[in-house]
C-alpha cells in the first residue's frame, strides 16, 4: 500500500491534557506528525486540531478509530480526499542588501507576500498558501540568504459545511 499524506481535523474539548493525549497516541504508536496546530473555533469551548500524518488506508483508518476512543474528541476527520481549502503561513527573515531589496520585494510581491519588519541588512517576511507555493517562495529568496525560518504547518477546512 501506498504511504500518503493525510490532513485530519479533530474537534476536541478545550481542556488541559487534550493534545498530550492526541500526542502521545501518536508517539505511542510510532506514527510521526509532519505538522500540527490547534486553536479555538467559534465556540470557545471547542479547539480544532489540525494534523498532518502519512500512512496508508489500514493505517489511517488505525489511527482515526484510536483517536476516537480517547477522552474529550468531539470529531475525527479525514479532509484529506474532501474538497478542502489548505493552508500555510510562513514567516522567513531574508538578508536584504541595497542592491538586492527591488528584487526580492519584487518575489514578495508575486507571491502575494508582504514585508512586516525590515532591518539595515535583512526583510522578514509573511506568506500564505499551500506547501508547495511556500517552498517555492523559500527556494527564490535562498540565493539573497535565508536567516531563519518560522512556518506554521497546514491548516485546512472542508469546503462542505458537513464536516463542521
Amino acid at each position: 500500500m501506498k504511504e500518503e499524506k493525510h490532513i485530519l481535523s479533530i474537534l476536541v474539548d478545550n481542556q488541559p491534557g487534550v493534545l498530550s493525549r492526541i500526542v502521545g497516541l501518536f508517539s505511542g504508536r510510532g506514527y510521526n506528525i509532519d505538522s500540527l496546530c490547534v486553536a479555538e473555533t467559534t465556540e470557545p469551548h471547542v479547539s480544532r486540531v489540525t494534523m498532518v500524518t502519512e500512512g496508508d488506508a489500514p493505517i489511517l483508518e488505525q489511527i482515526k478509530k484510536q483517536l476516537n476512543k480517547l477522552i474529550n474528541i468531539i470529531k475525527v476527520s479525514d479532509l484529506t480526499d474532501q474538497d478542502t481549502v489548505v493552508r500555510e503561513m510562513v514567516l522567513v527573515k531574508v538578508g536584504a542588501k541595497a542592491e538586492h531589496r527591488a528584487e526580492i520585494l519584487r518575489v514578495t510581491d508575486i507571491f502575494r507576500g508582504s514585508v512586516v519588519d525590515v532591518g539595515q541588512e535583512h526583510y522578514t517576511i509573511m506568506a500564505t498558501g499551500n506547501a508547495e507555493k511556500m517552498s517555492a517562495l523559500l527556494n527564490l529568496l535562498k540565493p539573497y540568504g535565508i536567516r531563519e525560518i518560522a512556518r506554521t504547518g497546514s491548516i485546512a477546512l472542508a469546503r462542505d459545511l458537513k464536516t463542521k
